[in-house]
């Protein structure tokens, strides 16, 4: 009997021996724990580490605490109150005779910031954004390490700096929002170029897209890409740009190791930035509607948040190496050609969920370069939309959004929400309109104002039924509201439902 006992007990030590867990027994926190953090205010603040099992763990802020008892495997998670905007505050984590101190650490607002290049890049080559570097603010960055695992990591690369984050994105919207609302902001920033959305995706997420089941598949049957990636991985100093791109383009396994070790640290959301990736072929671009309203709901429960807000960027203006071949830039503005506005459209998708929101920037982009650099606009605007979704303010956060279509004899009215002071920004008619009947023909069409509403003809239909409005790769657009922000593109073809009368 005693000898069962101890060879049970052997047994389970050599087992907890294999997983870490009697090694490491030292007091530890999950990674976005350290000095300088930000922690989201008004929010219930999760905590969670590493101790010696069946220890006790004690957590402080501002004269509130919260108590654990570790699990028998070393892992510990409680709770802080809420708790409001301010500090700098000492944070204590307490284990027997262990201490963990912070003597600086803020509340405010926390968002986690990710995406590819156009989120990664940077702003010192950009004047109207540099500018505002230097400018006094409350803004703090947490910048995670770019790596990759074949499995979910607990922990991930990066300190909280009190420095603006290096994104241009990132940086004007915590600059903007911080501007407006007065309280410390801290910005995660994880972000890699090149990256598809099925990068920054659990594998369980296999169960419910076909397509990404596939893609998988196809990864881990190719050893000698696993091979690749462990020898990259196993090279100190920094990656050349070949193997870096080998990275970032995988499926997977960016997820594993930037944004999965991130959950659950209270933020307010996740601002997005991606889709460039998933733009090569029109399957790959309508099925980014499917991806993306399902990939927010995973990373919500991820977060165990269902209302963490998720705000997109949508993808401006560009002519891609398609439109480069044509020696004329109309098909830049043709509503049928293969463009971007299908990905466009798919983002979109993603509003069928609550607490979310696209940033329009279809008057913005180069059609040259895929890297534009009128990027202080689009944090302009997501602070905005942050402003109105999570401080509910009465402001006017977006440019005029389609409300309905009126069909009437020879014309088609459109209504549109946010449509106060609905002008253009030259003082011509509205631009961008096309017109087709049911032969699927598509005219530009001529558009008027009126009121809220704007009035589209076209000489050469005598009964439109649809509408398709900046539908294209870099529509020449002019239709803004009051408060200056473009109208969203749209087609009524497909998803917006028309009422005919021809009366």
């Amino acid at each position: 009997m005693l000898t069962t006992f101890r060879i049970l007990s052997c047994t389970l030590f050599i087992s907890l021996l294999a997983h870490g867990n009697l090694v490491s027994q030292k007091l530890k926190l999950g990674s976005l724990f350290k000095e300088h953090m930000v922690l989201q205010r008004e929010m219930p603040v999760k905590v969670w580490g590493e101790a010696i099992p069946h220890s006790h763990v004690i957590v402080i802020l501002n004269g509130d605490s919260a108590s654990v008892k570790v699990n028998m495997d070393g892992t510990w998670e409680t709770t802080l109150p809420k708790q409001k905007a301010g500090g700098p505050y000492t944070f204590k984590i307490k284990s027997g005779s262990e201490t963990i101190q912070f003597n600086d650490v803020l509340i405010g607002e926390v968002w986690v910031c990710s995406g590819q290049s156009n989120m990664f890049m940077g702003y010192h080559q950009i004047p109207e954004i540099k500018a505002l570097d230097s400018i006094l603010n409350n803004i703090r960055t947490f910048k995670v390490e770019n790596t990759v695992a074949f499995k979910e990591q607990k922990y991930v690369g990066g300190k909280w700096e009190i420095k603006n984050p290096p994104s241009a994105v990132a940086f004007t919207f915590a600059y903007f929002l911080q501007k407006s609302i007065h309280m410390p902001v801290g910005i995660i920033l994880t972000s890699w170029g090149s990256s598809s959305i099925e990068g920054w995706m659990p594998r369980d997420m296999t169960e419910k897209l076909p397509h990404f089941k596939n893609i998988m598949k196809k990864f881990d049957a190719d050893g000698n890409k696993k091979v690749r990636i462990d020898s990259i991985l196993s090279i100190s100093g920094a990656r050349n740009r070949k193997d870096d791109i080998f990275l970032r383009t995988q499926p997977n396994i960016i997820y594993n190791a930037m944004m999965k070790p991130l959950a659950p640290y209270a933020c307010r959301g996740l601002v997005w930035y991606q889709g460039e990736a998933n733009s090569n072929g029109m399957n790959n671009m309508i099925q980014y509607g499917t991806t993306l309203p399902m990939w927010v709901e995973r990373i919500r429960h991820e977060w165990q948040k269902d209302d963490l807000q998720f705000m997109a960027v949508m993808l401006p203006g560009f002519g891609s190496k398609l439109h480069k071949k044509s020696k004329s830039d109309e098909i830049l503005e043709s509503p049928t050609a293969p463009s971007w506005a299908w990905i466009r459209e798919s983002q979109c998708q993603v509003l069928i969920l609550p607490h979310t929101a696209v940033a329009t920037t279809i008057d913005l982009g180069d059609k040259n370069n895929i890297h534009p650099s009128d990027k202080l606009p689009i944090g302009q605007r997501l602070a905005l939309l942050a402003q109105k979704n999570t401080f509910n303010k009465s402001i006017m956060a977006e440019g005029p959004i389609l409300k309905k279509t009126l069909v009437k004899k020879n014309r088609i009215v459109i209504h549109y929400t946010n449509a106060k002071g609905l002008k253009t920004t030259d003082g011509e008619d509205p631009s961008a309109f096309w017109l087709s009947d049911d032969t699927n023909t598509w005219y530009r069409a001529s558009a008027k104002i009126k009121g809220k509403t704007v009035v589209l003809t076209c000489d050469k239909i005598s009964k439109p039924l649809y509408v398709r409005y900046a539908f294209a790769a870099m529509p020449k657009v002019n239709l803004i509201n009051d408060t200056n922000l473009p109208a969203r593109p749209f087609r009524t073809d497909v998803f917006e439902p028309v009422t005919v009368n021809y009366k």
